[in-house]
């Protein structure tokens, strides 16, 4: 039978250590990994310095760790999006909309900005970090996406077509626009500007697979 005072021992260590994933991330987000030293993220955490270092070997650890955890929670985010297709109802073009609204809002928001910048800084210095970082969002995304096409493609709704062909067509619709209108500009893209990239998106997309 489990021990109750050891279980929640443990869950408070994970719940701990997730808080300090959390905070590191957003330090680093803000700073930079040069930048950032231990101690600044501990003041964040609102802990004690060797508290970070009980969970977290080093700061080099830290950062791969909180870069993972990031790149989980993005792909939690996508995963749900993309669910949305399981059962798209009679209006497949309304279903497809609101996909791609909520990933491109699940893509340019703090996060998934900051995981980019922090992915594009530093693909030199950690390319396996970079490499699993893509494996565990977008690559993650693709194959979840390719899934749900594909079985829209079995049930006759969509056209008979290479269903992870669509699925990397479909998001570069969305990235495409995406990643143009944020190098013109630092400020995110109103809720406006991303229905619009979706709207477009999926009216090019069901024009081509339906």
């Amino acid at each position: 039978m489990p021990n109750v005072a050891e279980t929640k021992t443990r869950r408070g260590r994970a719940d701990k250590r997730q808080a300090i994933l959390d905070v590191a991330f957003t330090v680093f987000a803000e700073r930079g990994y040069r930048q950032t030293c231990v101690q600044e993220i501990a003041d964040a955490a609102g802990v004690a310095k060797p508290t970070v270092y009980n969970h977290l070997a080093d700061k080099e650890t830290l950062f791969r760790e909180a870069m993972l955890a990031a790149a989980d929670a993005a792909a939690a985010e996508y995963t749900a999006a993309v669910d949305r297709l399981r059962d798209p109802g009679p209006d497949l073009r309304a279903a497809l909309t609101d996909t791609a609204a909520r990933l491109l809002r699940g893509g340019s928001g703090e996060r998934g900005r900051a995981l980019h910048r922090l992915a594009s800084a530093h693909s030199a210095e950690y390319p396996a970090l970079v490499d699993e970082v893509m494996r565990r969002t977008m690559i993650h995304l693709r194959e979840a996406l390719a899934d749900r096409l594909a079985r829209l493609a079995l049930a006759g709704t969509l056209r008979p077509c290479d269903p992870d062909v669509a699925a990397e067509q479909f998001l570069a619709l969305l990235t495409a626009p995406l990643e143009t209108r944020t190098r013109l500009g630092t400020r995110t893209p109103t809720a406006a500007e991303l229905r619009a990239i979706a709207d477009s998106a999926t009216d090019t997309f069901v024009r081509a697979y339906t």
